[in-house]
């Protein structure tokens, strides 16, 4: 059912904008023709990445197409609020009809309105939050220890390695013990990864680094991610723990892999002397934790919707959609994510990093 909305909405929806902008703008018909045309063409160029046609083409013009056609979805939505909203006010008689007619000064406020949302929402997604956490346990501790957790770096055709570069410099910055990452490295191809060599950039990072899959290493092929966590000197955790010093890190499969295994067997096998950490990348059944005497657990996965109104509904969608949780004596941490899956825009959230700050509890 939800894929078989996911299909036909935006299809309205391009029908509903198409039928809008046919009516409104005042340009001679082959103009408006061309308008409409780009508009379908760009939403249609989503369908290269879900058959990987993008693969196959020049690295510059897969970029370009990725861009273009994910960019299209968000201003798709926007388009249909606003002509929504619009349409509303007619029925009540509060929008005069001639504002929605072969209307010129309608079609610039639009235009101009739509471009600076985006532009705002461009300089937000590039702007990172540090968020800082200060976590402590009455488990012992040979020092205090700083971790920075991501999740959801989605690497690829609109994440190059310029920009892994920079995030890698922001990351050593912090100076941190052990970075963790709970999921989505890669977006949805490993090819742009393996061409720009990416894998370099993480052997930049001065400290171990852990992760658990994601949903898109399945997209993108669980067996060639997998290599190239190993060529990246990640430490993939996949229904496994792993005690290194102080810490007992566990990294869940995604709930991807119907075979997974069960939450309380794998914590059953960690070391709880040690301060346990979960990374889970969906935030889906945090009771187990919980009841597992977890002492933190990190997610991502839900980007807090990327853009303003998705954000309500995962926020309904989810126990915790973003932030900060506590249950009983276990934390979580879901994050909005260091990247993004689509266009470059975060509207009414923000990508982000966390840096922990884990000590003795005195």
């Amino acid at each position: 059912m939800w894929m078989l909305l996911f299909m036909i909405l935006p299809f309205v929806a391009l029908a509903y904008v198409g039928w809008h902008v046919w009516t409104l703008v005042p340009l001679p018909r082959l103009f408006r023709v061309i308008i409409i045309g780009f508009g379908i063409a760009s939403f249609l160029l989503i369908f290269l990445n879900f058959n990987r046609t993008t693969d196959r083409l020049p690295l510059w013009l897969a970029r370009l197409s990725y861009d273009v056609s994910n960019s299209s979805l968000f201003i798709l939505l926007y388009l249909v609020i606003i002509f929504l909203v619009l349409d509303l006010g007619r029925l009540v008689r509060l929008v005069p009809q001639g504002w929605l007619c072969q209307n010129v000064y309608t079609t610039i406020v639009i235009t101009f309105g739509v471009f600076a949302i985006f532009l705002l929402g461009n300089i937000h997604y590039q702007n990172k939050k540090r968020v800082e956490l200060t976590l402590s346990t009455e488990k012992t501790l040979k020092k205090p220890l700083r971790i920075v957790m991501l999740s959801d770096l989605h690497l690829g055709y609109h994440n190059p390695k310029a920009e892994l570069h920079r995030w890698v410099d922001m990351i050593n910055r912090e100076k941190p013990d052990y970075v963790l990452i709970a999921g989505d490295i890669i977006d949805m191809s490993i090819r742009p990864l393996t061409e720009e060599n990416m894998a370099e950039e993480f052997r930049r990072v001065n400290a171990p680094i852990y992760a658990s899959l994601g949903n898109h290493e399945y997209y993108s092929g669980e067996p060639q991610a997998q290599k190239f966590y190993q060529d990246a000197g990640i430490h993939l955790l996949r229904d496994t723990c792993e005690t290194i010093g102080d810490l007992c890190i566990i990294g869940r499969d995604d709930r991807t892999n119907p075979h997974r295994k069960a939450g309380d067997k794998i914590f059953g096998e960690a070391d709880h002397t040690k301060y346990t950490i979960v990374m889970d990348h969906q935030p889906y059944n945090l009771e187990q934790a919980e009841k597992a005497g977890i002492d933190f657990q990190l997610s991502g996965h839900t980007h807090r919707g990327q853009v303003w109104p998705i954000s309500w509904i995962t926020d309904r969608i989810y126990e915790c959609s973003h932030g900060e949780l506590q249950r009983g004596n276990t934390r979580y941490y879901v994050s909005s994510g260091m990247g993004i899956w689509g266009g470059k825009f975060r509207i009414g959230t923000q990508s982000e990093y966390v840096v922990a700050e884990l000590s003795h509890r005195d």
